[in-house]
């Protein structure tokens, strides 16, 4: 099941990055591409949710599907991050963590998956805490200003941003601890 509705959508996703990135090389105001960006980001964030509950209603789900799914967020949140580090607007530190994170457990799963082991780094709470709290925190810094004249969305973002590489650290450390017998019992 290439191409399903539920598949274009996590491809949209894919797609969705040079537009994101893009937003930030034309010109016009900083305002007007933040608000661009940031209604991207929510956009096709909200895909993630949707082409999953799309894939059970049509009963379109599929092992592609499955595995693109989880790529095509982490494309999606590391090139954001990128952006902001480009932008300032999340240290360089945090990204360092995100991303190696995500190359880590994905590397960690595929070799579990080959070992016949991928349950044990199935996906856990804090994993979905992680990844909620970075949907959040990503449009909050890609706006980057008073939202309803209110909200300070950097300080809230930075926050959040930081809250999530706390969430990050944690998950990867519960996935290597769930992994780490499977791995020793292959390795003898």
């Amino acid at each position: 099941m290439f191409l399903t509705v539920p598949t274009l959508l996590t491809w949209a996703r894919i797609a969705a990055i040079p537009l994101i990135v893009g937003v930030f090389y034309l010109p016009g105001p900083v305002a007007t591409k933040n608000l661009v960006a940031t209604a991207l980001f929510v956009l096709f964030a909200l895909t993630d949710w949707l082409d999953g509950w799309l894939a059970r209603k049509l009963n379109q789900t599929s092992s592609f599907g499955a595995f693109l799914d989880p790529v095509a967020d982490k494309f999606l949140v590391c090139a954001c991050v990128l952006v902001l580090v480009e932008l300032d607007r999340v240290n360089v530190f945090v990204a360092l963590i995100i991303i190696g994170r995500e190359i880590a457990i994905s590397a960690l799963r595929e070799w579990m998956a080959q070992i016949g082991a991928s349950r044990s780094v199935a996906v856990h709470m804090v994993g979905k805490a992680k990844t909620l709290t970075q949907m959040v925190a990503i449009p909050f810094l890609l706006y980057d200003g008073a939202l309803f004249g209110v909200v300070d969305t950097r300080l809230w973002g930075t926050a959040m941003i930081w809250i999530a590489a706390v969430l990050t650290v944690w998950s990867m450390a519960y996935y290597l601890r769930k992994a780490i017998p499977e791995i020793r019992a292959k390795a003898r």
